[in-house]
């Protein structure tokens, strides 16, 4: 207890060390909630799902903390639905049909128009289908016809693709169209309170129709959405688990695994060191980035063959000729000497004689490796190589460069998955030269 309080107390004199453990904490905390509250399979689900799982929301939006920084708030993304218990609906059955009256007042004070504008209808009945007529009441006292049909059991009405609707307007698009006053010139957004009327008949005893009104705003969620509509949230929050599980598991196999490598050749020698030290010099030459390259390619972009692979490449490298340097003072000690006379066994004498006296030397290394190959798998799938199932901060950075984010202005996309990157290694790259600070006393008071 006293070698842990005073590990604390030494630790406190870094104030990096502090702000490092800060954000490690938090990036606990965030991959904690997110298995829990965000399963694999629900996540994977939701990732890979296409429009008809994202239907309720914008492609392309900017996250909504975007208004903090401009005069104008860009239009966040409404939605109301009758079956949820949104806006108004009345029904009336007499004389065999039913009578359904749905109201959406909505307030509508942008000074830019939505990217979209849908109505999803779903309907129940037997036989003969519901028909729907829609008008837009304006603040300014006009009312607008949108359109009148009937309706199936599930049925979508896009105000975008009615042309009669934008002949109506003017040749304006109705996501447009419907928010302007175009007795003016040039025509000027009316802002203030709209009403979208829903007047349907039923003509069967148990049919009714509810109806689902989406307005797609230019913002959306704290994360914004990409391409496929799909929320930003999903990858960043399942960012954290992947990256800080393939950090620490490719770091903990390949120094665990070199140090025990490292004290077996120099405890034993002859042979065996000389095989450990020609095996060390090859590997040290052959093309690390590319070999995983080509193992992505041409076998498997699997994030855990991608682990194995790493580790695989990384036993036998550098980090064992300093280990060998240690192992080789630490051989001759006088308790090393004691041991072997009592006659303690060699893997007696290397795991409980050898290898404890290098640990304070290589929990500094062990936390610094954790964003080399956080990075390392960020970079490979930036290549295209990554998990093709995972959401990952490095899934986010290829999507948003390979669909033009950075030349359409949506910067959102690269940068937040680019920045919670940054953070991390910063984190584990403050807490690691502290520690290298604390157990190497060669770097003690520098």
């Amino acid at each position: 207890m006293s070698s842990i309080r005073k590990f604390f107390k030494d630790l406190s004199q870094y104030p990096s060390a502090i702000v490092g453990l800060i954000i490690i904490f938090f990036l606990v905390v965030v991959s904690i909630y997110t298995l829990i509250v965000l399963p694999y399979n629900e996540a994977i689900t939701l990732w890979r799902g296409d429009e008809n799982v994202w239907y309720k929301t914008p492609r392309t939006a900017q996250p909504k903390w975007v208004n903090w920084f401009r005069e104008d708030d860009l239009l966040e993304t409404f939605i109301f639905n009758t079956a949820n218990g949104e806006g108004t609906k009345t029904e009336e059955f007499s004389n065999g049909t039913n009578k359904i009256f749905i109201s959406f007042p909505f307030e509508y004070n942008a000074s830019s128009f939505p990217q979209e504008i849908s109505l999803y209808f779903t309907s129940t009945y037997e036989s003969k289908e519901p028909f729907v007529s829609i008008k837009l009441l304006t603040p300014d006292g006009r009312e607008i016809n949108i359109g009148s049909f009937a309706v199936s059991k599930t049925q979508t009405y896009r105000f975008s693709q009615d042309a009669k609707l934008a002949r109506r307007l003017r040749g304006n698009s109705p996501e447009k169209g419907l928010f302007l006053d175009l007795t003016t010139d040039p025509p000027t957004i009316v802002k203030g309170t709209y009403e979208l009327q829903i007047e349907g008949v039923a003509f069967e005893e148990n049919s009714t129709v509810d109806a689902e009104f989406v307005v797609y705003g230019e913002v959306y969620g704290w994360a914004g959405t990409d391409h496929r509509r799909r929320d930003l949230t999903i990858p960043l929050l399942w960012g954290a688990p992947v990256a800080l599980a393939f950090g620490l598991l490719a770091a903990l196999g390949t120094t665990l695994t070199t140090m025990i490598i490292a004290a077996v050749g120099t405890w034993y020698g002859g042979w065996v060191d000389e095989t450990i030290q020609r095996i060390t010099e090859v590997n040290l030459v052959l093309p690390f980035l590319p070999i995983l390259i080509m193992i992505g390619t041409f076998y498997s972009r699997s994030i855990w063959v991608i682990l194995v692979a790493v580790i695989a490449l990384s036993i036998f490298g550098a980090g064992i000729k300093g280990y060998r340097a240690v192992f080789l003072q630490i051989k001759e000690s006088p308790y090393v000497e004691a041991a072997r006379a009592y006659g303690a066994g060699n893997w007696r004498i290397i795991m409980q004689y050898l290898v404890p006296r290098i640990v304070p030397l290589l929990i500094p290394q062990l936390v610094i490796l954790i964003p080399s190959n956080v990075f390392l798998e960020a970079s490979l799938t930036v290549l295209g190589l990554g998990d093709p199932v995972l959401p990952t901060w490095g899934k986010v950075i290829q999507e948003g460069i390979t669909n033009g984010a950075l030349f359409q202005n949506q910067f959102y996309w690269v940068l937040e998955p680019s920045i919670v990157l940054m953070i991390t290694g910063l984190a584990f790259a403050m807490l690691g030269f502290s520690l290298d600070r604390i157990f190497n006393p060669r770097l003690r008071g520098v």
